[in-house]
């Protein structure tokens, strides 16, 4: 009986030689691994989280929601924008956003009925309640926020509609605003960051 097995299948010194010389180094394989490491980074790095706010209401207590959220939000390296339109854009205004009320009707969270809350001059009542509670806990200013924001980057803008429709003078908004901003700009901005908030 013979013992040669140079016919077996996968003995062939040649086909070895052949497999050997096709196979990648060990620094092609390692090259090709940080290029494709290099690639998935670049594919998922979005350049950071972005958030975007619209604020509709330019109350007293509606004021602080978009402002907290966004100053916040700044200090964890998002990238916010604060889209204001209508009533919210009193909140941009140096003047208006100094005097900002807070409506006693139809508020359920108010220690006044409605009867009592209807009547004239109640707003002022409960205005000067909650600035004294704002004072008395040494909560931020509306524009304490709003410098605070800006310095951290938050981009507020000014829905040009509503400045058009308002008549409001782009000069009495607070420096660093964004004035112009359409609803597309908005909508754009919305689409592309990561959490998306109505106010």
């Amino acid at each position: 009986m013979s013992t040669d097995t140079s016919d077996a299948p996968g003995d062939d010194p040649s086909a070895e030689d052949a497999s050997t010389d096709d196979a990648p180094s060990r620094a092609e394989l390692a090259a090709r691994v940080d290029e494709l490491e290099d690639a998935l980074a670049e594919a998922t790095d979005d350049g950071g989280k972005k958030m975007s706010i619209i604020a509709t209401k330019g109350t007293l207590d509606m004021a602080y929601p978009p402002l907290i959220l966004a100053s916040t939000a700044a200090a964890f390296g998002y990238e916010v924008t604060v889209f204001h339109t209508f009533w919210g854009l009193d909140i941009l205004h140096e003047e208006r956003s100094k005097r900002l009320k807070l409506s006693s009707v139809g508020n359920p969270n108010m220690p006044v009925p409605n009867a009592v809350a209807a009547l004239p001059g109640m707003d002022r009542v409960t205005t000067k309640m909650m600035e004294r509670r704002i004072a008395d806990n040494d909560t931020a200013t509306i524009e304490e926020l709003l410098e605070t924001s800006l310095d951290m980057g938050v981009e507020f803008q000014a829905c040009q509609m509503t400045i058009d429709l308002m008549d409001y003078d782009e000069d009495d908004f607070y420096d660093g605003v964004t004035t112009g901003v359409g609803a597309a700009t908005a909508l754009q901005d919305m689409a592309e960051a990561d959490i998306q908030l109505l106010v």
